[in-house]
């Protein structure tokens, strides 16, 4: 990774943060000042979900956030195909989801 003047920037991941954490769903909130998202996962047999992280942006992180993750997916469709959030197909036959979805909404 570069920053703007061109230097390298150095990344410290300890190995614990290098495991990340599994999340299905979001709840994304903001003030003037700042942004929070609470990635969660909700699995079957569990009556609440779990809050695994909270990350609070400044609005101009969020907006390169989102322009990054934008440019992500465009290039993962590119290499792998759409990703469909359709839940019927052509025929109405259901389509089974490749990910886990809590709440059964695309």
């Amino acid at each position: 990774m570069t920053n703007q003047k061109g230097n390298q920037l150095q990344l410290d991941l300890t190995p614990e943060t290098a495991r990340g954490v599994y999340s299905n769903f979001a709840i994304i909130s903001h003030s003037r000042t700042e942004f929070v998202m609470d990635l969660a996962s909700s699995l079957p047999g569990i009556d609440k979900a779990q809050v695994v992280s909270r990350v609070i942006l400044a609005p101009e992180h969020a907006k390169r956030l989102l322009l990054a993750l934008q440019d992500n997916v465009m290039r993962y469709e590119k290499d792998f195909g759409p990703i469909s959030l359709e839940t019927t197909s052509k025929n109405n036959a259901p389509v089974p989801p490749r990910t886990a979805n809590p709440f059964g909404e695309a």
